[in-house]
């Protein structure tokens, strides 16, 4: 059990110290996610909408420019929090191949991954929150930041299982981009104004989706929505631990080069 959570903390320690190092993820979560907000903000008229939430069963009339930030700041989230997972994943197998020769345990690795993740989207829902609460009127700040980091922890977990399965880097960028691009248009009230695309509530953003705005621009709070994100996150990660399990760690070919070009030891009398 100590050993476990020896390992644990030691691999958490690695895995957010590779997101600090990860400069352009950094510039991304610190830069990215306050212009994203600015634009929708600049690039949506102020025109009175009304749009329809399943999750309060009721229509909701708001600012254009205010639903549209809502729906970019989790998007933006989305994209970040993917993104930081994916990359240090991706990066960190090689040495994750090599803890594993060295006899470190599977299950504390990716808990300590997740634990990454979390902590991961609980930052930038709060960083996005306080960009939210000064950019527009926000009705519930806590419930916000609740859908907020749903969103990080769903592709979060996405971006943790592509990081163990795609094998190039540049695949794992497409997948991550594509599929947020889809699911934050589909959710966009804006574009979507009645939600009636087929296949809306299986997505990952649904549930999140609908507690922000509701959060936001409404006086309900429909709890039960957040949970579907953690639902999307516990799946993901419970491939990611299937995809590390059925993982038989290998030596490099570097390594097994060296090991077989060394000279053999000389029989005695020759």
């Amino acid at each position: 059990m100590r050993l476990s959570w020896t390992a644990f903390t030691e691999l958490l320690r690695c895995t957010l110290r590779g997101h600090l190092r990860n400069r352009l993820a950094m510039v991304l979560a610190v830069a990215f996610i306050p212009i994203w907000i600015a634009v929708a903000r600049l690039c949506t008229s102020d025109q009175v909408v009304r749009i329809w939430l399943d999750a309060i069963d009721a229509p909701v009339s708001a600012r254009a420019s205010q639903v549209g930030q809502v729906a970019s700041a989790l998007g933006a989230v989305t994209l970040v929090a993917g993104f930081i997972t994916f990359t240090e994943t991706f990066l960190s197998r090689q040495m994750d191949r090599r803890l594993l020769l060295a006899g470190y345990p599977r299950l504390p690795m990716l808990l300590a991954k997740l634990a990454a993740v979390a902590l991961t989207a609980a930052l930038l829902a709060l960083y996005t929150t306080i960009l939210l609460w000064i950019s527009l009127p926000v009705r519930h700040a806590g419930p916000l930041a609740l859908a907020l980091a749903g969103a990080g922890l769903a592709y979060g977990g996405i971006g943790l299982l592509l990081g163990s399965l795609v094998r190039g880097e540049l695949e794992g960028f497409f997948l991550i981009i594509m599929l947020s691009l889809v699911d934050t248009g589909v959710q966009n009230p804006v574009f979507n104004t009645l939600m009636d695309v087929a296949g809306v509530s299986a997505l990952p953003l649904y549930g999140v989706t609908q507690l922000a705005l509701s959060s936001a621009l409404s006086p309900h709070v429909p709890w039960s929505h957040g949970l579907l994100s953690l639902t999307w996150s516990a799946a993901t990660g419970a491939l990611a631990l299937l995809v590390l399990h059925t993982h038989r760690p290998s030596r490099s070919p570097s390594l097994r080069r060296t090991s077989t070009s060394q000279p053999r030891p000389a029989r005695d009398g020759r």
